[in-house]
């Protein structure tokens, strides 16, 4: 006995709604759609679902079929717009999915961060140095575990001891000031926010500032030190003098030595002042040079 066509089967259904035609449309092909279903997708339930869809569509559409339709290569080209199609609502689900989460993580974030900012900086002092140079480097300056035993001079696996043995004493200190959070809560506000943008043109002016700064600090360090080798060596002629007379005449030379160079110091100091007063007034100078060029950044 000859068997149905695929195009008498799909009359069948179309015209009288026959389920046992189109059963037999199912048993024909539902091998051929699921395996390319599967083929497009890693998810087994998945492909079953874009089988049933593939199935659903055939029945909706059977009555605009046309008899010279090749029925598997419709269903296959069927098949490869469902699993698209699915793929894509998957990744849109997922998305929003993980901005929900986003979204959650943030906000506990941000929580964490409130109670932790004011104690952060005396915390992580309290630390031992090689303690707090492991949560520096980790959640501050985000560096990997590699970088961190690379400048702790150990291997990435004692550095991630380390770091984790540096996050629980920072935790027990936490806790002892009222914040009890978890290890991975403190991490996690820490990294977001520890180091933070600053206001743009800042880094430049401090540079510029600290050059100038550094210029007069030099100066006036040298005239410092020189009036206290002025003091010293007024304290060492007091002290000979006050020696007493049998030694008077040994250490008068010693003591007109040091005289002449205490005048000498005497006047290279007020040569260094009169250097830093220039110096304070090219600064001012420049001060000023810098607030006006700030005034026309913020301008621009």
């Amino acid at each position: 006995m000859q068997l149905p066509s695929d195009a008498e089967l799909l009359a069948d259904y179309a015209t009288r709604r026959s389920e046992a035609a189109f059963a037999r449309l199912v048993e024909r092909y539902v091998a051929l759609v699921h395996s390319a279903a599967r083929r497009q997708v890693s998810d087994p339930h998945l492909a079953e679902k874009i089988t049933q869809a593939v199935f659903i569509l055939l029945a909706r559409k059977a009555g605009s079929l046309g008899r010279q339709t090749v029925l598997s290569g419709w269903l296959c080209r069927t098949a490869h717009f469902a699993a698209r199609d699915a793929l894509k609502a998957g990744r849109r689900r997922l998305h929003r999915e993980q901005l929900a989460a986003m979204n959650i993580t943030e906000d506990i974030t941000h929580e964490a961060w409130q109670q932790l900012a004011p104690l952060l900086d005396e915390a992580v002092a309290q630390l031992r140095e090689a303690d707090r140079n492991a949560i520096v480097l980790r959640y501050y300056e985000q560096r990997s575990l590699d970088e961190i035993g690379a400048g702790l001079g150990i291997g990435a696996d004692a550095a991630q001891k380390r770091v984790a043995r540096a996050l629980e004493k920072l935790r027990v200190i936490f806790a002892k000031r009222g914040v009890t959070l978890m290890g991975t809560a403190i991490a996690g506000a820490v990294s977001a926010n520890a180091v933070q943008a600053v206001p743009v043109g800042l880094a430049a002016h401090i540079s510029a500032a600290a050059v100038l700064a550094g210029t007069t600090l030099t100066a006036t360090t040298i005239a410092t030190m020189n009036w206290l080798n002025a003091k010293a060596t007024a304290a060492i002629v007091a002290s000979a003098l006050a020696a007493g007379t049998a030694t008077y005449f040994v250490q008068q030379g010693e003591v007109s030595h040091l005289r002449s160079e205490n005048q000498h110091l005497l006047a290279k100091h007020e040569q260094i002042a009169g250097e830093r007063a220039v110096a304070l007034s090219a600064t001012n100078a420049n001060r000023e040079e810098l607030e006006h060029l700030r005034t026309n950044q913020s301008e621009l």
